[in-house]
């Protein structure tokens, strides 16, 4: 991961696509796999269960379970509320990822392709910032209204990445998109 600088185990593509989520979302600290394993009881018997990661940000923690939704059976309901009870004693928050909306995955997975640091020798990411400071534009028109406008994409979508510009991931991302300067503050 960008945010902590190192490796980070999972053991599910649906737990690398969490790890990804939450590189790109950033302001993540630290994350830890499987950091305990909790012990529990219900009124039927004891129970244990491992969450599978707890995230540091800068502001909170937030422990967290992966399963798809199909696969979520009546005792992982029991796991999950004993890890929601236990996350909330610990003043921390609780998620389960239990799905994703696919245009958002997809969107993800393009803008992951450049997250590494680039060089830009023809000036190109301050001539995108500039444009994306006059207005908002749609993709297509953003790159197109380059002087490179072959190359641009791909900044544009590091851009993206890196949140120094920033679009719509609720909706499938493609030359349509609106891409915006975040707001700050």
């Amino acid at each position: 991961m960008s945010a902590t600088g190192r490796l980070h185990g999972f053991e599910s593509l649906a737990e690398r696509r969490v790890l990804l989520t939450l590189d790109f979302v950033g302001g993540v600290t630290e994350v830890l796999s499987q950091p305990f394993t909790l012990k529990f009881a219900t009124h039927e018997r004891p129970g244990r269960h491992t969450p599978d990661f707890l995230v540091l940000t800068d502001g909170t923690a937030l422990l967290i379970d992966v399963r798809p939704a199909d696969l979520i059976k009546p005792d992982d309901a029991e796991k999950f509320a004993a890890a929601q009870r236990a996350a909330g004693a610990a003043g921390w928050t609780y998620a389960v990822v239990a799905g994703w909306r696919l245009q958002c995955w997809a969107a993800l997975e393009a803008l992951s392709a450049r997250r590494r640091a680039m060089s830009d020798p023809l000036r190109l990411l301050p001539e995108l910032l500039g444009l994306a400071a006059e207005q908002p534009r749609r993709l297509g028109e953003l790159v197109a209204a380059t002087s490179q406008p072959a190359l641009a994409r791909a900044y544009v979508l590091h851009l993206l990445w890196s949140r120094r510009l920033t679009v719509d991931l609720a909706l499938p991302l493609g030359d349509e998109s609106w891409v915006y300067l975040p707001r700050r503050g």
